[in-house]
């Protein structure tokens, strides 16, 4: 039985997706998790009149679990209109392939309430797209905090992404929950500090930093990460456990407009890493896209068509923190100043 709510959920979202007869939609899963998902996908897709189907593989270790090299099921999604993520093929090379053959793609991971709770709208996509034209004109980015950070980034090499909850455009990746613009420096071209303070996010460890954590970033790569407590160990120990230089590497850099999306959420749940409702794990899709965050972060490049695949990813949401693009302010002290990207009272 799959419950009638979650349907009404999937169906609004499916319909901001474009799907209509004619549309051919595939739901995507693994094992027993996020079944359903996959069922209430099928049962809102016929709602809508198209058509539908669901490929389940089978829960195993690895990377990217069943999906790697399995030819057969990449080919199969590929004539598809939209596949629906369930596994999480996030830097894989199998989601870059699905993509350019046209098919779109939405990963969906949230447990059911946070779905709902951040269930996107046109006016996001709105006010992401307008902050996407500002970045891709841009050649540089600079952000600051008042802990320290000062950073620039070279801006030519790599497109910019726009993440704004679903996709109906073919081709094009989404995360449902998300709510931000992001893109990737030069390959050599970022250089300075960041100072990771307390009230920033690790995602990779689902808190929030104690401590203050520096980076020193030269060429592209973090040549330094000091501090004395906890979080510098940790992120220190992580990043070495993958004994992958690439590791260091900067990756991508961009800012949350999502408005329903909160700070405090990491703080409000039980465990980000345990069970959540429905036996879903609450991954901190909040923490990606709340308003006026910058997003820092370190590892692989892949998703903007870059060449590092290291496994080591890690995304750190920090508050408070201001951002130009080729000197005009974009970003102020968290708050977002441009009319065009603002929510009123915000």
């Amino acid at each position: 039985m799959v419950d009638a709510d979650l349907v009404a959920t999937f169906k609004a979202e499916l319909e901001l997706c474009g799907v209509r007869p004619g549309v051919l939609v595939a739901a995507l899963s693994e094992g027993q998790v996020r079944q359903d998902y996959a069922q209430a996908t099928m049962i809102a897709a016929r709602e809508l009149g198209a058509e539908v189907f669901h490929v389940n593989l089978p829960g195993r270790d690895g990377k990217f679990g069943g999906m790697a090299g399995n030819r057969p099921v990449v080919e199969m999604l590929k004539k598809s209109d939209l596949v629906m993520d369930f596994m999480g093929l996030l830097f894989s090379h199998e989601q870059n392939e699905i993509l350019a053959s046209g098919t779109r793609m939405l990963m969906v991971l949230e447990p059911p309430h946070v779905l709902k709770a951040l269930a996107p709208s046109k006016d996001l996509r709105r006010r992401v797209e307008y902050a996407g034209e500002l970045l891709t004109k841009a050649r540089t980015l600079r952000f600051t905090s008042p802990h320290g950070t000062d950073i620039t980034y070279t801006l030519s090499q790599y497109p910019v992404l726009t993440e704004y909850g679903y996709t109906d455009t073919p081709g094009r990746w989404d995360h449902w929950g998300c709510g931000f613009v992001l893109t990737s420096g030069d390959d050599d071209g970022v250089d300075g500090k960041v100072v990771l303070a307390p009230g920033d996010i690790s995602m990779v460890f689902q808190t929030y930093f104690t401590a203050p954590v520096t980076l020193t970033v030269e060429k592209g790569y973090v040549t330094d990460i000091a501090g004395d407590g906890v979080d510098a160990n940790l992120m220190r120990g992580y990043i070495e456990s993958f004994n992958d230089e690439r590791a260091y590497a900067v990756s991508h850099i961009g800012w949350g407009l999502n408005e329903k999306a909160t700070w405090h959420n990491l703080a409000t749940t039980r465990n980000a890493r345990s069970p959540a409702m429905n036996g879903h794990p609450e991954l901190g899709v909040n923490a990606l896209g709340f308003y006026g965050n910058v997003l820092f972060s370190l590892g692989p490049n892949t998703e903007v068509g870059g060449a590092n695949d290291t496994p080591c990813h890690i995304d750190l949401p920090m508050r408070n923190c201001s951002l130009w693009l080729d000197g005009q302010p974009v970003v102020e002290a968290g708050r977002i100043v441009m009319d065009e990207m603002r929510v009123p009272g915000r």
